[in-house]
């Protein structure tokens, strides 16, 4: 198995791809070892002195690291158990994790909410998985979208830039009911 690794826009993350599937569909964020009770694998990696984050993409891991630890210390032990998680064909997830979607918050903005979903699914959300992150929609209100970056864009210091300047203004021009573009934790 040949793992590959790619930098991220985030100093702090780095990409790791196994080369093959790791979810499939959908993502799951983990910032604590508690927090990842339902991933074997996410609990593994957060054994490693170091890892503060894992977030798990389709087809790729982010790792996310104290600014105490240098990624060449890190990264041969986070290799070295993401391989021997995948030759021992354990599972990632324990159960379904959702497809990264929120509710529609007022059900008179349903057909906005979809709109905006079907634009951050086909237009935003393979790009920043490009970059080791996703982001998921949180809900809708008042001309206010509430979008949740994880992964590498989470603590990004372009994530800002990427909301505003990216997001924000994609999604006032194809839904004018949009008036702004804002992140949640």
């Amino acid at each position: 198995m040949f793992i590959q690794t790619e930098q991220t826009p985030n100093p702090a993350t780095l990409k790791f791809l196994p080369g093959r599937d790791v979810l499939g569909r959908g993502t799951a964020d983990f910032t604590s070892r508690e927090d990842a009770a339902r991933s074997p694998l996410a609990q593994r990696l957060f054994e490693i002195e170091g890892v503060v984050g894992v977030f798990l993409g389709a087809d790729f891991i982010t790792i996310t690291k104290t600014d105490t630890r240098d990624w060449f210390l890190l990264k041969p032990s986070i290799l070295g158990v993401i391989m021997e998680h995948f030759t021992a064909d354990r599972p990632v997830l324990l159960e379904d994790g959702g497809d990264g979607h929120a509710a529609a918050s007022n059900a008179d903005d349903e057909e906005i909410v979809e709109q905006i979903k079907e634009l951050l699914d086909t237009r935003v959300r393979p790009s920043v998985a490009q970059d080791g992150g996703d982001i998921t929609f949180q809900g809708f209100e008042k001309g206010v979208v509430y979008l949740a970056m994880k992964g590498a864009c989470s603590g990004c210091p372009s994530s800002t830039a990427t909301l505003k300047h990216g997001i924000e203004n994609m999604l006032r021009h194809y839904i004018p009911e949009v008036v702004e573009v804002r992140a949640v934790q």
